[in-house]
């Protein structure tokens, strides 16, 4: 048998690897520890000594003398760092000194209260006080309910439930309420865009209620990495935010590496496939025993990852180390997954960036990422997951095809040298301020001349009093609708229909092993698809669109399925138009179809990545309409510069709009989408949309026309101050003709005359 390979020794092989094409070394960091503050309780003080904790990190013991003065505080230190006690220390702290009191934990997923539950579960257990900590969300059964109403001290929930079941129903916490003393809001770089300004407006109820039973609670908010941490958290929370970004924590030295796929085809400059490379750098780590988590940027990904490692690491209790982890598992699923990592039965896990939160995974010592994650933000989190308890960690981007992981990797010194993005949102824009004002006035009426997130509430109590939804009484605007605001409005998205999938291998035995949102189950649920769970293939035998149910058996084939997506963009009506004065182009406004449908589906051998037959897609088409916001330019620019040359042009102006845009309207870029089309069907003419992605819209792309000529000057100074000469991820990103079109485009935007 071969003897195991060291981490020194998988180190010094990698270092002599001609594809590893850079190595970059973060040290190591000693912590910055001072002693237990004087005021921490005694009783806390023996339980942490009992944990082997007998100093404090410098945040910590910032962020408790500063929530124990009474401000509001915002935390930001890298993953792994010990945020938790920063804010579980101060809470526990106040319930000791007075067990009336109550604090509101909320994280955005159930995964990570059900972890926070845990952890505050056993140091409560070690203090040897019963305090009582719950969870409260949809898994929550209604007996329970009534018990944390009446005596939760601590409880965990999610914004939706906040917002869904217990903000409209407040009239059951009545005592939560009058001594609720801290909220603690966690991975605050999660609340983003429509997501975040949906959440801001939750927390603007829930302190309007908070103020009506007569308690005034702290907030404490921790993030990972962001570059405007007090901003955002001022925005979430309408507060000013005392910010504590020094780190005490010590870190262990990490390995960064890239990782580059050998050429294949040196005439056309291609690459060998990146899920190669990551399959076979995984197993050599896995082998070894080494924990190793894996990043991938779809659940295709994942699963076939996961397949390819569980067959080199061949038997089956070697295969049971090695998970998938994504959305649309079971939550016991997911828990065991978990705890499996914690104690180190799993020796490896495949995930999308589900893993990037901040769960409790235990002691993994090497991240590969399946190509750039996107944006900076990523990167670090998905890096943190590794090196959290001790020894060197590897992290390795392997890079794919893609032209944005191409730059990456070959201009290492522009990757290190970018800060973690902005966050930004946008809680006062009009329809997601106008829902919520209809979800706080069924909660409590509106007092003539109230303010709502620091506005003057009576101009929208006003509108929906026409809309009869309000009625005006005795100074006070009631909710007078039959209908329950809260269930028409999801905080994260259009609402989406859930469909089960069921394995009926064993007929008599069905079970539901996981589940998907419509529009994952047309592109990988359709009949005859090949789905794969935990490594495990199963053929989709019906997909039930009226039940919302996939029908499932598990088989044993050498291929897996891939379909394919027409896209169609359609203007329904035009409100609003005028021309884009200097530019020889028209801009307008209305209404858009976005129709989506799965056409045809390849089968694709797992060894060779092959195509090996296909198949049709029998599904009706996915349509949305929304607004958006188009340009459309004359023939003459097409003319001017030549058909292939304007097209990278089309291409680099989404490019740049994509990053520009969320700059005049205050939200994120997935909440927008930017279609380049060198022949639109409506007019025939070059055009640019950028539409809302939310059915009906959001009122985005309406404030983008408002400020077009300022956001396509936007557009050119964020081009002209790129010292490239064909693109990068800077300007244009990669495109067609790239030298021509950038100057091309910089030729164009230069005409655009300012907003007057």
């Amino acid at each position: 048998m071969k003897a195991r390979q060291s981490m020194d020794e998988l180190l010094s092989d990698l270092k002599r690897d001609p594809n590893v094409v850079h190595w970059h070394t973060v040290p190591g960091r000693e912590a910055v520890s001072v002693p237990f503050p004087e005021s921490l309780d005694s009783r806390i003080c023996r339980a942490l000594n009992h944990r082997g904790i007998n100093a404090l990190y410098s945040h910590q013991a910032d962020a408790f003398q500063s929530v124990m003065a009474g401000k509001d505080v915002v935390l930001v230190t890298p993953t792994a760092s010990g945020k938790t006690l920063c804010y579980n220390l101060p809470v526990l702290q106040h319930l000791l000194d007075d067990p009336t009191s109550r604090a509101l934990y909320f994280f955005p997923t159930k995964a990570l209260a059900q972890d926070q539950k845990n952890e505050m579960e056993q140091l409560i257990q070690e203090i040897g006080v019963p305090l009582k900590s719950y969870t409260y969300d949809g898994d929550t059964s209604g007996t329970i309910r009534q018990s944390i109403r009446r005596a939760g001290q601590i409880v965990m929930t999610n914004p939706d439930m906040l917002h869904s079941s217990i903000l409209p129903h407040h009239t059951k916490w009545v005592s939560f309420f009058e001594n609720l003393k801290f909220i603690v809001i966690d991975e605050l770089h999660v609340y983003r865009g429509v997501f975040g300004s949906h959440v801001a407006n939750v927390i603007r109820r829930l302190e309007r209620i908070c103020s009506y039973y007569g308690s005034h609670p702290q907030f404490i908010c921790t993030s990972a990495t962001i570059r405007n941490p007090r901003e955002h958290a001022e925005a979430l929370t309408g507060r000013k935010m005392t910010l504590i970004n020094r780190n005490g924590a010590p870190a262990v030295r990490k390995h960064f590496l890239f990782y580059n796929p050998p050429v294949v085809n040196k005439q056309l400059n291609v690459r060998e496939d990146e899920m190669i490379a990551v399959k076979t750098i995984a197993a050599r780590f896995l082998k070894n025993r080494i924990q190793t988590i894996v990043f991938a940027r779809s659940k295709l990904k994942v699963e076939l990852l996961v397949s390819h490692l569980q067959e080199i690491n061949s038997g089956r209790d070697e295969k049971a180390k090695i998970c998938a982890y994504r959305g649309g598992y079971l939550p016991l699923e997911r828990r065991r997954i978990e705890r499996g990592l914690r104690n180190g039965d799993i020796m490896g896990v495949v995930s999308t960036n589900a893993l990037e939160l901040g769960v409790d995974i235990g002691q993994l010592r090497v991240c590969i990422m399946t190509g750039y994650p996107g944006n900076m933000a990523s990167v670090w989190q998905q890096a943190g997951r590794a090196g959290r308890r001790q020894g060197d960690a590897i992290i390795i981007m392997v890079a794919s095809s893609n032209p944005l992981d191409q730059y990456m990797a070959t201009h290492p010194d522009y990757f290190f040298s970018r800060n973690p993005e902005d966050v930004r949102i946008n809680p006062d824009n009009l329809m997601i301020l106008a829902d919520h004002i209809k979800c706080s006035a069924y909660e409590l009426p509106f007092k003539k001349g109230e303010k709502f997130g620091g506005q003057p509430a009576d101009d929208l109590c006003e509108f929906l009093a026409d809309e009869d939804l309000l009625h005006f009484q005795a100074g006070k605007w009631y909710w007078m609708n039959d209908a329950f605001p809260a269930n028409e409005i999801s905080l994260r998205s259009a609402v989406q229909d859930s469909f089960a999938i069921v394995d009926v291998t064993d007929r008599g035995h069905a079970r539901v092993i996981g589940e998907m949102d419509r529009f994952g189950a047309m592109t990988m649920l359709y009949e005859d698809a090949i789905y794969i769970h935990q490594g495990v293939q199963y053929h989709v035998d019906q997909l039930d669109l009226d039940e919302r149910k996939a029908y499932i058996r598990k088989v044993n084939v050498n291929y897996y399925t891939d379909s394919d997506l027409a896209v169609q963009m359609d203007v329904l009506e035009t409100d609003e138009k005028k021309p884009l004065q200097g530019l020889d182009a028209d801009q307008s406004f209305g209404d858009v179809s976005v129709r989506a449908l799965p056409t045809v589906f390849k089968k694709i051998r797992f060894e060779t990545m092959e195509n090996i037959g296909w198949g049709h897609i029998h599904l009706p088409e996915m349509e949305m309409h929304t607004n958006g916001t188009w340009i459309s330019f004359s023939e003459a620019w097409t003319n001017r510069f030549g058909k292939d040359v304007f097209q990278g042009v089309l291409a680099g102006l989404s490019h740049l709009l994509r990053h520009a845009a969320p700059l005049f309207v205050l939200c994120d870029q997935s909440d927008l989408s930017v279609v380049p089309r060198i022949k639109a069907t409506h007019n025939e003419l070059p055009t640019l949309f950028i539409y809302d992605k939310y059915p009906g819209g959001i009122g985005l792309s309406k404030k983008l026309y408002e400020a077009m000529p300022d956001l396509l000057r936007k557009a050119r100074e964020m081009a002209a101050a790129c010292d490239c000469e064909s693109g990068c991820p800077s300007c244009i990103g990669f495109v067609s003709e790239g030298r021509a079109a950038k100057q091309a485009l910089l030729h164009l935007l230069g005409a655009v005359a300012p907003c007057r």
